[in-house]
């Protein structure tokens, strides 16, 4: 018969909300970097350069990428599904990634498209898109906030 202290106890093992969330964007980055290498999931694949506004590939048709671009993808991914694992780190990932997205989202809106300031490269579908993730990113870092106090398993008074 195991004692209670040997039993593994399923409300530490289990991941919180904000962790699975953490978790999925980690996934889909991870995902969306490797398809950025994936010619015919990237159209124009042959025109993909390192970095600058003069690569013509886009992801789907519709989202202008780079090298670059898709190792940030790439390293985003690996960052959500490492800082998963603690909320705290889920919870960062979330809160921190989603703002630099909605910076990324800025900085798109105010540089020319054609310059050589646009050396992610960044078009019109990626800053929207920049903007939901940051927003999405942001508004889910806050998940669980007060609903369990974890050290002690029990709910909040």
């Amino acid at each position: 018969m195991t004692t209670p202290a040997a039993r593994p106890d399923n409300r530490t093992n289990r991941r919180s909300p904000v962790q699975t969330a953490a978790l999925l964007y980690g996934a889909v980055f991870l995902l969306v970097g490797a398809a950025g290498f994936i010619p015919g999931i990237t159209t124009n694949y042959d025109t993909m350069q390192f970095a600058g506004h003069q690569s013509e590939a886009m992801l789907m048709g519709l989202f202008q990428v780079s090298i670059l671009h898709n190792l940030v993808h790439l390293l985003y991914g690996v960052a959500g599904i490492a800082l998963a694992r603690t909320v705290s780190g889920a919870r960062n990932f979330l809160r921190w990634g989603g703002a630099v997205y909605l910076l990324l989202w800025l900085y798109g809106l105010l540089i020319d498209k054609e310059s050589t300031a646009n050396f992610v490269p960044l078009n019109s579908a990626d800053d929207w898109l920049h903007l939901l993730l940051g927003l999405t990113m942001v508004g889910l870092s806050f998940l669980d906030r007060g609903a369990h106090d974890r050290t002690a398993g029990r709910a909040r008074t």
